[in-house]
């Protein structure tokens, strides 16, 4: 070995000394800004998560968002220890941003039933077990899903509504408020007699115990037709009981009208108010 070559292995070493010791430092605070931000990224994502339970939102949305938090800090995080490395982030940012935009143009349908979910969870327009009628179906609620709502019609038939089209539709929520009115017309023939046709309606309304006092029954007359007078019936029952009071009224009127010889017109006796 020449002289020369033995005096280049000195200033080698301490090449390769300084360039391992530079190396271990990228190594150590890439592992550093890994451990805190992991750490910091689940601390905000409970921390959060439990500021949504305190003011009463939905657990699920809570819960979902306390994974879209970390998930989103977790990228930011892996990101920043990368730089720590020397690695060169800003194509890596275009890379995922390409990525995410793909996978949002193929998802785009169910991203809209996902965002109009969680919307609907936060906003809360109805609950498990309300009374709906929304997107031309009607029934109860069953479950709230992120991309679905389930509702069971009246007929017990199960149905899957997007949560988009139930954003986008008009809602009816007809058990939020708690009472409903029941809107009755009844058109009496010409010669029969209004004054007793009003009472003997005062007195099925109170006669039946589904129906409030508070607000009290309205009972009057609507207008005066070539058929006859048409009196309106507009008495308020809890909603749950708006259907079976409804078709009970109808029937009780047409049975004690006929026993007390009040006689209805021939044609549209019923209809709705």
């Amino acid at each position: 070995m020449s002289i020369s070559q033995i005096a280049w292995l000195p200033s080698w070493s301490a090449a390769l000394h300084d360039r391992l010791w530079t190396w271990a430092g990228h190594i150590a605070a890439a592992l550093l800004v890994l451990l805190v931000g992991v750490w910091l990224a689940r601390w905000i994502g409970r921390l959060s998560a439990r500021t949504l339970e305190r003011v009463h939102y939905n657990l699920t949305v809570a819960r979902f968002l306390e994974s879209l938090i970390k998930i989103a800090l977790y990228i930011v995080v892996v990101v920043a220890a990368l730089g720590q490395l020397g690695v060169q982030t800003t194509s890596l940012l275009a890379m995922l941003g390409a990525a995410g935009l793909a996978i949002g143009l193929a998802l785009q349908k169910s991203l809209a039933d996902f965002a109009a979910g969680v919307l609907l969870l936060i906003l809360r327009p109805y609950q498990v077990g309300d009374s709906v009628e929304v997107a031309g179906v009607s029934g109860t609620v069953e479950r709230i899903h992120l991309f679905q709502s389930v509702i069971n019609s009246f007929d017990n038939r199960q149905i899957f509504v997007p949560n988009s089209k139930v954003l986008s539709d008009v809602l009816i929520n007809t058990s939020v408020l708690g009472q409903r009115r029941i809107d009755l017309l009844i058109t009496l023939a010409p010669h029969a007699d209004l004054l007793r046709a009003k009472q003997l309606l005062a007195e099925l309304c109170e006669a039946d115990e589904r129906i409030l006092s508070e607000p009290a029954p309205a009972i009057g007359v609507q207008d005066l037709t070539d058929l006859g007078v048409q009196l309106y019936l507009r008495p308020w029952v809890r909603a749950t009981d708006y259907g079976a009071t409804r078709s009970t009224l109808l029937e009780t009127i047409k049975i004690r009208f006929d026993a007390e010889g009040i006689e209805l017109a021939r044609r549209l006796a019923f209809g709705a108010a």
